[in-house]
C-alpha cells in the first residue's frame, strides 16, 4: 500500500515521467556545456578564447543560476520537492536579472527564444516536479488518514 501511495495515481505517473525526462535533457545540456568549458579551460587556459572583453558581471548570473536550477533537477529524480524547489528557486531569481538586462520589448522576437524561452524550458520541469510531490504528498496523507 505505501508503494502505491508513493507512486501516486496514472496522472500523477505520467507527470513525474515527462518531468523526469525533460529535466534529464536539460541536465544533459547543461552538463556537455560546462564539460566544454572545462575543457576548453584545461587545454587553453581560458574558458571561452571567444569571450567579450569587459562585459558587465551581471551576465554571469543567469547561466550559473540555470546550471544550479539544472542540478535541481537531477535531484528531483530522487527528492521531488527538494529538487523541484531549488529549480523553480534558481529560476525566479534568474527572471528579475533576465527582464532587468535584457528587456523583452527592445528584441521582442528574437528574446522569446533566447533567453526568456531557455528560462522556460529549464522551469517547465521544475514546476512539474513540484506538481508531482504535491500529488504524492496529498495521496499519501489521504492513504495514512484513511
Amino acid at each position: 500500500m505505501a508503494n502505491l501511495a508513493r507512486s501516486g495515481n496514472g496522472t500523477t505517473r505520467r507527470i513525474r515521467w515527462i518531468a523526469r525526462i525533460w529535466g534529464s535533457l536539460v541536465l544533459a545540456v547543461a552538463l556537455l556545456i560546462f564539460a566544454g568549458y572545462a575543457w576548453s579551460w584545461v587545454t587553453t587556459e581560458e574558458a571561452d578564447p571567444h569571450a567579450v572583453e569587459d562585459y558587465p558581471p551581471i551576465e554571469n548570473l543567469p547561466p550559473i543560476l540555470m546550471f544550479v536550477a539544472a542540478l535541481g533537477l537531477g535531484i528531483a529524480w530522487r527528492w521531488e520537492g527538494l529538487g523541484g524547489a531549488i529549480a523553480v528557486l534558481a529560476q525566479l531569481v534568474t527572471l528579475p536579472v533576465l527582464l532587468i538586462h535584457w528587456s523583452i520589448t527592445v528584441g521582442f522576437p528574437r528574446y522569446l527564444v533566447a533567453p526568456y524561452g531557455t528560462w522556460l524550458i529549464v522551469t517547465i520541469p521544475g514546476i512539474l516536479f513540484l506538481i508531482c510531490w504535491w500529488r504524492s504528498r496529498e495521496s499519501e496523507v489521504t492513504s495514512s488518514g484513511a
